[in-house]
């Protein structure tokens, strides 16, 4: 049987314990006691709470500190658009290279032939907005400026072209003739070589002459003589194309083409190539040159590596290729030099059409290594006088380009360069020297 024996007092706490299995007994704390266990547990709670509350003022703390430190970052409008210049227009009788309008960006003008231009040829966007230089203009070059028209006519501009206007009794394009005394241009006279007797026959008691392919008949019915037709003046003076790429040779009662020195004649009869002399071994150049070829004859070169200055020196790595030696850490001048500088000949013929693309130039990033990020190209030397430009003609690469026509015979040197960077921090810079080689002839 268990017995048990309830508290009479409620302030006490009762414990209940089994003892031997057989009966519960249910023991009491005194006043005491319980005021002791009350004490420990506000101490537990009020330790409780202060953790608590150290704990969520930690909290603020650092939520304070991050809200504070993202106020101060600048506010990054991802919608707005790079700062850019206003468009630029091709001026009148010209020519607008380059479409992009962004900071660092160039823009460059060239006139039509006739016309030259006035203000400045390249323009770059500013931080600011603006484009640096003035307004291109391209105005009219007078054709009559060095007095074509001969004997007292006058002299009439046109676009790109101009007319003479002659007095009484004198003609031709520049009134070189006096209209009387004029000969037909496309006969050959008082040349007995270019003569030739007619062939006559009587037909119905009447006499018939002719006269041979390549000749015409001159004089009187009497006196009848067949006289060489100039089939090279012929078509010059029809205006209906040359008979002959380069000459026309007049023979007697026919004509023939030739080419100048170091081109050949086409099967064609009338067109003319280059000969490689290189190519064909036909060069003379000593050990240590090598032939470059060119129109109508050859080059032997030797480029030279830059003069070493201070502690910037360099090494030919090839025939066409020059590399700079490794750099002291603490020479800024040094890593600034360019790192590569290469030599690059090439062979144009004479006003050849504009604009063309003559050279390009690109990076390439070696293997596990990742390339620039940017690129930067520009002419920064030699004998251009405005006659090329260097535009981006995608992320990677840069075009030398051709603006305006060249007469040869006649070499021209520009240096172009490719700068890389990696955010925004200069790496190295590359020059490339172009040799520019311009034939007399357009073919």
């Amino acid at each position: 049987m268990a017995l048990s024996f309830p508290c009479r007092c409620l302030l006490l706490l009762c414990f209940t314990a089994i003892h031997s299995g057989h009966a519960t007994v249910q023991t009491c704390m005194d006043k005491h006691q319980v005021v002791g266990v009350l004490r420990q547990m506000e101490k537990f709670l009020k330790g409780q709470e202060m953790r608590f509350t150290e704990g969520l003022r930690i909290m603020k703390s650092k939520l304070a500190t991050l809200q504070n430190s993202v106020s101060k970052l600048p506010q990054a409008d991802q919608s707005a658009a790079p700062t850019t210049c206003p468009s630029l227009e091709a001026p009148a009788h010209g020519t607008k290279f380059g479409s992009k309008y962004f900071v660092g960006h160039e823009v460059h003008f060239t006139c039509s032939l006739g016309y030259h231009l006035v203000g400045s040829a390249t323009r770059v966007c500013r931080d600011n907005g603006t484009w640096t230089g003035i307004s291109a203009i391209c105005k009219d070059i007078s054709e009559c400026a060095s007095n074509p028209c001969q004997n007292g006519g006058t002299c009439v501009d046109g676009v790109n072209q101009y007319k003479c206007t002659c007095p009484q009794n004198w003609s031709g394009s520049h009134c070189q003739h006096q209209t009387q005394t004029a000969p037909p241009e496309w006969s050959v006279m008082n040349d007995p070589a270019f003569s030739r007797r007619p062939r006559c026959a009587q037909v119905n008691q009447a006499q018939h002459c002719s006269c041979d392919a390549g000749f015409h008949m001159s004089g009187t019915s009497d006196n009848s003589i067949c006289q060489d037709v100039n089939e090279c003046e012929v078509y010059r003076l029809d205006q209906g194309g040359k008979l002959c790429v380069h000459e026309c040779v007049n023979v007697p009662g026919s004509y023939h083409c030739s080419c100048p020195s170091g081109y050949k004649l086409l099967p064609d009869g009338r067109s003319c190539e280059d000969v490689d002399e290189c190519l064909n071994q036909q060069h003379n150049c000593s050990r240590g040159t090598t032939c470059i070829n060119m129109g109508g004859g050859f080059q032997c070169v030797s480029p030279e590596c830059p003069r070493s200055h201070g502690n910037i020196s360099y090494v030919k790595t090839s025939p066409f290729q020059c590399e700079r030696n490794p750099c002291p850490m603490d020479s800024r001048s040094c890593h600034l030099a360019p790192k590569t500088v290469s030599f690059h000949y090439l062979s144009l013929p004479s006003n050849l059409k504009t604009p063309a693309t003559l050279f390009r130039m690109a990076t390439a990033a070696a293997p596990g290594r990742t390339g620039p990020d940017s690129l930067r190209f520009g002419i920064v030397g030699g004998n251009y006088r405005g006659i090329f430009v260097m535009q981006r003609s995608d992320r990677q690469t840069g075009e030398l380009i051709l603006v305006q026509q060249l007469r040869g015979p006649q070499e021209i040197s520009v240096d172009v360069d490719m700068s890389e960077y990696t955010d925004r921090t200069f790496q190295a810079k590359h020059v490339a020297r172009v040799h520019v080689l311009v034939s007399p002839y357009n073919f």
